[in-house]
């Protein structure tokens, strides 16, 4: 595993992250604990120390899952690693919909709350990376950074970012307090979001790609008969997913596997690569529930991609045609503020 930093933070972490949202949320029945457990140390040991959560990552007995994995899980190496979690949103569960719309809040006392919450799940004393889960439209950027910047001077938080981030956004927030990182969906199938690369370069910000392989697809892993669970797995109502979406991405597809074979690698390998070297202070949070895939995205941190080669993949994915993508779930109004 290679490592770097986030921006100009200071802020080290390994290349390959691990997204944990699958293991509690999202991606069908949720897998057994203990292999989880399991799982966690494992990647500890493959050279990961990057683990991303949130404390709405939960399952239907327990909305705080997640967060309570992780704390159990990693406590025995909580001074080799970096957690990051998130505040901000919670799920509207009673809409009927999946994925669930997200229903926004960051009040400063929702922060606070929120906060004591999941160092107290996390069984830490300080959350390393802090995310405003979503973007509130009804509080201030600057509001939400002061909140930051007191919990920085407190010491429960020791840097702060915030997921699915826009410039304006992000112009605001790190005038008041310095953002170490943006979380925002980004993969071969979505790159709306290099337009932030000067913005993000030019502040010392460092990007985290979450859903880096499109939710799986780009693994290559599946094919236009592969079912998902109704109501449990978000990818039975992703349009990438759709049984007609496979022709409609066989030329993306085919050329990931030309470059994963040119490159001795699989695809999954390369579509990280490819993100890794882009630029120095991207580092993508892939989630997985199986060891294979574990030691396969870290695996992508070895993968070397020249200037010239990112630029002929990024010059075929603005040619070619491909499917819709998930681009994440409806936010709501928060109707008791």
């Amino acid at each position: 595993m290679k490592y770097r930093e986030l921006g100009s933070s200071g802020l080290k972490v390994s290349a390959i992250g691990l997204g944990c949202m699958g293991m509690s949320h999202a991606y069908g029945t949720v897998p057994d604990r203990k292999e989880m457990t399991e799982l966690l140390a494992q990647a500890i040991d493959l050279g990961y120390t990057f683990f991303d959560t949130a404390e709405s990552y939960g399952t239907p007995d327990n909305p705080h899952d997640n967060e309570e994995l992780l704390g159990d899980a990693l406590k025995s190496f909580r001074n080799k690693i970096v957690i990051a979690t998130k505040f901000g949103i919670r799920f509207d569960t009673e809409s009927g919909k999946v994925p669930y719309p997200l229903i926004t809040d960051s009040r400063p006392e929702t922060i606070r709350k929120s906060v004591e919450g999941s160092l107290r799940r996390l069984q830490t004393d300080r959350i390393d990376l802090y995310y405003q889960h979503r973007i509130d439209p009804g509080i201030a950027p600057e509001e939400v950074a002061g909140t930051m910047q007191d919990l920085i001077n407190e010491g429960k938080i020791i840097h702060w970012g915030i997921s699915e981030a826009t410039e304006n956004v992000i112009r605001r927030a790190h005038s008041v307090c310095p953002l170490t990182a943006v979380e925002n969906r980004y993969s071969m199938m979505a790159r709306h979001y290099e337009a932030l690369f000067p913005v993000l370069e030019e502040l010392g910000i460092g990007f985290v790609p979450f859903s880096p392989l499109a939710n799986g697809l780009l693994s290559d892993r599946y094919n236009q008969d592969s079912r998902f669970e109704p109501g449990t797995d978000y990818r039975s109502s992703m349009p990438q997913f759709r049984p007609e979406s496979f022709a409609a991405n066989q030329q993306l597809l085919d050329m990931i596997r030309n470059l994963a074979e040119t490159k001795s690698a699989t695809p999954a390998q390369i579509s990280l690569a490819w993100m890794l070297c882009k630029k120095p202070w991207i580092a993508p949070i892939p989630g997985t529930r199986q060891l294979s895939r574990l030691q396969e995205n870290a695996g992508a941190s070895d993968i070397i991609l020249t200037a010239e080669e990112v630029k002929q993949i990024d010059d075929t994915l603005g040619r070619i045609n491909m499917s819709e993508v998930f681009g994440g779930t409806k936010i709501k109004a928060n109707e008791n503020l």
